[in-house]
C-alpha cells in the first residue's frame, strides 16, 4: 500500500485554501434590485410555510445555539457542549458565573443571532462579498461542529456545511451570489418568528425559556425581553433592507 506523500498533501491543501482565500476577497457582482426582492419573496415562502419552516427552523436554532456559544465564550464562561434536537430545539450548556452582566448577555444572544448574523451578510453581499460569506458559515459551523454533544446535532451541521461547500466550489458565481442572498433574507425574515412562537407559548406561564431566565436575574419580566427580542429583530430586517437596496 502507498501512503500519499505528505509534501504533496501539504502543497494540494495549500493551493485549496489559497483557491477560497483569493475568491472570498474577490469583489462579485451583486444580482438586480428585481432579483434580489424575488429571492425575499422565496424566502419569505419559505418561512410562512409550515412544511418548510421546519427545516428553515432548524438552520435558525443553529444560529441561535451559535450565538448563545459566541457570547459565553466572549464573556468568559466555559462551553460545555451544544445539542441541537430534531423537533428544531436546542441547548447550549456553559459553566461560569450564574449572576451577572456576562450571564445576561448569553442568554440575550440566542434570539438576537439570527438577525444578527442576517445584518452581518447584507453588509457582506453590499460589498460583493458573497462567496466570502458562504465561506464565512462554512468557518462557523466547523467551529461549532467541535461542540456538537449529539449525533443528531452533528448531522444537521454536516448537511448544512456539506451543502454551502459544495454550492460556494462547483456552481457559477450567479447562483453563489444568489445562494448567499437568499441565505441573508432567510435569516433576517425568520428571525422574528420563533419570538412570536415563544409569546404564543408563553401566555403568562413560566417556560424555562431564554426570556424566563433573564426574569429571574434582571428586575424585568419574561414579556419584556421577548419585545426586546421582537423589536431588535425588526430594527435588523429594517436596516438589512436599506442595505441590500
Amino acid at each position: 500500500m502507498r501512503f500519499p506523500d505528505p509534501a504533496t498533501s501539504t502543497v494540494a491543501f495549500t493551493d485549496v485554501a489559497g483557491e477560497i482565500w483569493s475568491r472570498a476577497t474577490t469583489v462579485q457582482p451583486a444580482p438586480s434590485p428585481r432579483v434580489v426582492l424575488l429571492l425575499a419573496v422565496l424566502a419569505l415562502a419559505l418561512v410562512v410555510h409550515p412544511l418548510s419552516w421546519h427545516w428553515v427552523r432548524h438552520l435558525v436554532t443553529v444560529v441561535h445555539e451559535a450565538g448563545h456559544a459566541f457570547v459565553a465564550v466572549l464573556v468568559g464562561r466555559r462551553l460545555s457542549g451544544i445539542r441541537v434536537h430534531s423537533d428544531t430545539s436546542g441547548l447550549t450548556v456553559s459553566r461560569g458565573k450564574p449572576r451577572g452582566p456576562g450571564m445576561v448577555a448569553m442568554l440575550c444572544a440566542g434570539y438576537l443571532a439570527p438577525a444578527a448574523l442576517g445584518l452581518l451578510a447584507a453588509l457582506m453581499l453590499a460589498n460583493g462579498r458573497a462567496f466570502g460569506l458562504l465561506w464565512l458559515l462554512v468557518a462557523l459551523l466547523v467551529v461549532m461542529f467541535v461542540q456538537i454533544r449529539n449525533w443528531y446535532g452533528a448531522l444537521v451541521l454536516l448537511v448544512i456545511g456539506s451543502a454551502l461547500v459544495g454550492v460556494s466550489w462547483y456552481l457559477s458565481d450567479t447562483l453563489q451570489s444568489a445562494l448567499a442572498y437568499l441565505i441573508a433574507w432567510v435569516l433576517l425574515l425568520a428571525a422574528p418568528k420563533p419570538v412570536v412562537e415563544l409569546m404564543r407559548e408563553h401566555r403568562g406561564r413560566r417556560t424555562g425559556s431564554d426570556a424566563d431566565q433573564l426574569a429571574r436575574l434582571t428586575p424585568f419580566p419574561a414579556g419584556f425581553w421577548m419585545v426586546v427580542f421582537l423589536l431588535a429583530n425588526v430594527a435588523g430586517l429594517a436596516l438589512a433592507v436599506a442595505t441590500l437596496f
